[in-house]
């Protein structure tokens, strides 16, 4: 049960550099549901492999000027859609009116995004603990849209061994981390089956980053 604290249009300080905006998201979901479409629409989600051979259980897409790709050849950006071969999409403007508003609240004015990756968590689909690293430009913070079922949100230290915060998260909520917190570690527990009214049994994460 959430408390006081977490109700829609609360704050809450989880790391040093790092805030969450409970609801931040929920005036414009309509917007960024339709905007979501219509990149998968042209590049669809899909399945990427790690360099080790595994498949992810999170399927993906990314709009903007970069993409994040991971293959056999490793972790990397790029500028084009490996399977459509063209440029991904143009990042929509409500995500990036979106992004940059959270980051300003969360005391990161100036940000621009240059790249969303999209993720689509079914039921029993998570994400492993990892640090975001292959952006070039580290000053920049992390913002993060969660859209749909909810989930809970790892939060950790430097190392991957260090103890995680549980972080739930709901329809609407936006998290933003940088500065001291912007190398830590963090994932999402296995999603839960449900249905959620607008988004179906599916949760849709945003995370916009500077990449180039």
């Amino acid at each position: 049960m959430l408390d006081l604290f977490d109700l829609p249009g609360t704050e809450r300080r989880f790391a040093e550099g790092a805030v969450l905006l409970r609801g931040l998201a929920l005036p414009r979901e309509a917007e960024l549901l339709a905007a979501v479409e219509g990149v998968t629409a042209v590049s669809p989600f899909r399945h990427m492999v790690t360099p080790g051979g595994f498949t992810m259980s999170v399927a993906m897409s990314n709009c903007g000027a970069a993409g994040w790709i991971t293959d056999r050849r490793g972790y990397r950006y790029g500028a084009i859609d490996p399977e459509t071969g063209n440029p991904w999409p143009a990042m929509p403007d409500v995500f990036r009116a979106l992004a940059m508003n959270a980051a300003a609240r969360a005391g990161y004015p100036g940000f621009t995004p240059d790249a969303c990756l999209i993720n689509r968590y079914e039921p029993s689909a998570r994400m492993t603990l990892h640090q975001d690293k292959n952006e070039r430009d580290y000053a920049a913070p992390i913002v993060s849209v969660s859209l749909g079922l909810p989930a809970t949100f790892l939060f950790g230290g430097k190392e991957r061994s260090d103890k995680t915060l549980k972080l739930p998260l709901q329809h609407g909520d936006v998290a933003v981390w940088g500065g001291a917190s912007r190398m830590n570690f963090h994932g999402v527990n296995t999603v839960a089956d449900g249905v959620h009214p607008l988004v179906g049994r599916r949760r849709l994460n945003l995370t916009f980053r500077k990449a180039l």
